[in-house]
């Protein structure tokens, strides 16, 4: 019978906000895979939770474990039986070890040979037995950041008080973290600070609200959005719903009731990313607009309470606030006392890193790299419309100042600020519109969802620098390895390939890397190539994921990110071309063709073999002239898509060739043009991918 409710509770002291869902869904994983384990069928899992407990509620248990049936192998029959047939002592022990008889003995063939099994069956314990062991679900349970307590040696997120274990209204009992499993949860700390007893599992959320909890982390959501929005609709507010902030806040109360606050016009005079972080980022308020989305002097805020003293509440709010909103006056103020040209040579005494050098030295190296890359793209539509002389003296003064708000002090207060204060404070300099705007996008995309630039000089300047970064880490060294990732180099080359690809922009990265260590690094000839391998794998292992997002198979992934040519668009294009391919009634063909001529190519260059040009007076038969013409017309430079069709043509021609020739001739001139006619082929084929990567299927 399936119709038990169960419910376990863990309570404890408050969570920090933005683990509180992470944590539940943790917990309701566990729960889900111990009955699972257990053999313990359910209808559905809810999960609960607040910053003081975390919590699940089984529906639809059954009565007890499902029958279980597992196969046991046992003796061989030449061992099991004697030469009558008669069972021997061997038989008798395996079937009496598993509760059973001989009769219930039977045979199967196993690599040549019969052996005894017997199918023993579990009726299965009842779901009183089994639940007290959901403690380990308790116990095991990993966290971000946890602690000690009192003299135990456990660690937890936080001190655990109370644990809820109720099987429809009887307790399940069982003692994790020296607490002991009952019945009684608690209720809000202010409003009802007392033990709640919770009479059915059933009854869980209904009792906790009645104690002033909402413990439906969505439903608290739900309560918040529809109170914020009917004080915007009160007072003809504009509130834009920070999703990243709802979410917080609801992981911050239990029993939410909104409110309003107001604060001084006169701090409107700030700027808005500073006055919208000084109530987001400190105190968890929503910003409020008016209509034509201009900021107020208003603020909707949030008390983990009734509105009980609401207005003392308000008042305490808006005193907090005031007080962050004065000495962000006072950090404007005094910014404003300086040119950016003075916090830009201030860069000179910051350190980047120890062993790199300053952060001016950076974006030194990072200028010389933006000249280069637009060298490289000028004439691409992205650059369009760009005066060469202009653009190049707009990268020169970006450069020179794009990292001056580090040193500013309303950045050194509100650091995830930076670029944002930045490009504010160089328009309001007279600074070219486009290098304010790049001061901003260059640290763009932030992360996976980020935006990315829109304008060609902060695209040009977002690549750089994250470039710069990856090359001057590289080479002292700190290369990301397993999760350490501590100057975040994968989410810095995530980023470049997501402009790349997104703006469509060319770089061979072999040829890049190169140039640029030339311009702008003092390496050794093995130093770069040493930095140039472990670049350009890095940049294959972010492609990796890449190409699996885009449900590239494996092999084809591996042959794009393996070619000679390393383009981040050639390669992407070239993997979903193959991939849109592989159920081609002739790929299996074309595969087995391109391997068959490296294999050849590979040991010619393991033999350093000299090849001369194709010489056609050394041709025997039609089928060398045949697919020496067709490759002589090869457009490769067209595109991959072209490239592909015209290589694939070549197969039927390259099954003659093999068919009609024998390429290691006793001949030596014979043999060796026609490895410089097969190495034309693997040229063109190894470019875009490395044929030996394929599976041919």
């Amino acid at each position: 019978m399936n119709n038990h409710s169960y419910l376990i509770e863990i309570g404890l002291e408050e969570m920090p906000a933005q683990y509180v869902r992470s944590i539940s869904d943790q917990f309701q994983e566990r729960v889900e895979n111990f009955l699972d384990e257990n053999r313990l069928t359910y209808g559905s899992i809810e999960t609960f939770a607040t910053p003081r407990r975390f919590a699940v509620l089984v529906k639809e248990l059954a009565d007890r474990q499902s029958t279980f049936e597992e196969e046991a192998k046992g003796p061989a029959k030449r061992i099991a039986q004697d030469e009558a047939g008669n069972w021997t002592k061997a038989a008798m022990g395996f079937a009496r070890g598993k509760g059973l008889t001989v009769d219930d003995i039977y045979f199967k063939e196993l690599k040549g040979e019969d052996y005894a099994y017997l199918t023993v069956r579990s009726e299965g314990l009842n779901v009183e037995e089994v639940l007290p062991e959901i403690k380990t679900c308790v116990s095991e349970m990993n966290f971000p950041v946890s602690m000690h307590w009192d003299s135990h040696e456990f660690r937890y997120i936080r001190p655990v008080h109370w644990i809820v274990s109720l099987l429809d209204k009887e307790i399940i009992p069982f003692n994790v973290l020296a607490v002991e499993a009952g019945n009684l949860s608690r209720g809000h700390r202010f409003l009802h600070n007392e033990n709640v007893a919770i009479s059915h599992a059933s009854l869980y959320e209904e009792s906790l609200e009645e104690a002033a909890v909402i413990v439906n982390q969505d439903k608290r959501k739900q309560m918040i959005k529809e109170q914020i929005e009917g004080l915007a609709k009160e007072n003809n507010y504009q509130v834009p719903l920070d999703q990243d902030l709802l979410e917080e806040v609801t992981q911050i109360v239990e029993y939410p009731t909104a409110f309003v606050g107001d604060f001084d016009e006169k701090y409107l005079s700030l700027p808005a990313p500073v006055l919208i972080t000084s109530m987001r980022e400190h105190q968890r308020y929503f910003a409020v607009e008016d209509s034509e989305g201009k900021l107020l002097p208003h603020f909707i805020a949030l008390r983990n309470g009734n509105r009980d003293h609401i207005k003392t509440v308000k008042k305490g709010n808006e005193k907090v606030l005031v007080a962050r909103l004065e000495d962000a006056m006072f950090f404007v103020e005094e910014d404003q006392k300086h040119a950016i040209d003075d916090f830009a040579q201030k860069l000179t005494d910051v350190t980047f890193h120890a062993e790199i050098g300053s952060m001016k030295q950076k974006m030194e190296r990072t200028g010389k790299i933006a000249h280069y890359l637009y060298e490289n793209w000028a004439m691409h539509e992205v650059f369009a419309g760009q005066l060469a002389t202009d653009f190049t003296q707009e990268i020169d003064r970006t450069a020179a100042i794009y990292k001056f708000d580090l040193v500013t002090q309303i950045v050194d207060e509100f650091s995830e600020l930076q670029g944002i204060i930045g490009e504010i404070y160089a328009k309001k300099a007279g600074e070219d519109p486009q290098v304010a705007t790049a001061i901003r996008e260059h640290y763009l995309p932030s992360g996976n969802a980020s935006d990315l630039p829109q304008s060609p000089l902060g695209l040009l300047f977002a690549i750089s620098d994250k470039l710069e970064s990856i090359i001057s880490f590289f080479a002292i060294g700190k290369i990301p390895s397993g999760s350490n990732d501590p100057f975040a180099l994968r989410r810095q080359m995530i980023g470049i390939l997501a402009i790349l690809e997104a703006e469509h922009l060319p770089l061979e990265w072999h040829q890049a890397l190169q140039d640029i260590f030339a311009k702008v690094y003092d390496f050794d000839q093995d130093k770069q190539n040493e930095l140039s391998q472990a670049i350009i794998q890095f940049l294959s292992d972010r492609l990796k994921n890449n190409l699996a997002d885009k449900e590239i198979r494996y092999d084809i992934s591996q042959a794009a990110r393996e070619a000679k040519y390393i383009d981040v668009l050639t390669i992407i294009q070239a993997a979903e071309l193959l991939n849109a391919h592989k159920e081609d009634e002739n790929y299996k063909d074309n595969v087995e063709a391109w391997q068959r001529i490296n294999n050849i190519i590979l040991k010619v260059n393991q033999e350093e073999i000299e090849l001369p040009l194709v010489n056609e007076d050394l041709f025997e038969n039609d089928s060398e002239w045949d697919l020496y013409q067709a490759v002589s017309n090869l457009r490769l430079d067209e595109g991959v898509e072209e490239a592909y069709e015209e290589i694939t043509a070549l197969t039927p021609l390259i099954t003659q060739f093999f068919e009609d020739n024998m390429v290691f001739t006793d001949n030596q001139d014979v043999r060796n043009n026609r490895l410089a006619l097969l190495t034309l082929i693997d040229q063109a084929i190894t470019k875009h991918y490395n044929v030996q990567a394929l599976q041919a299927k």
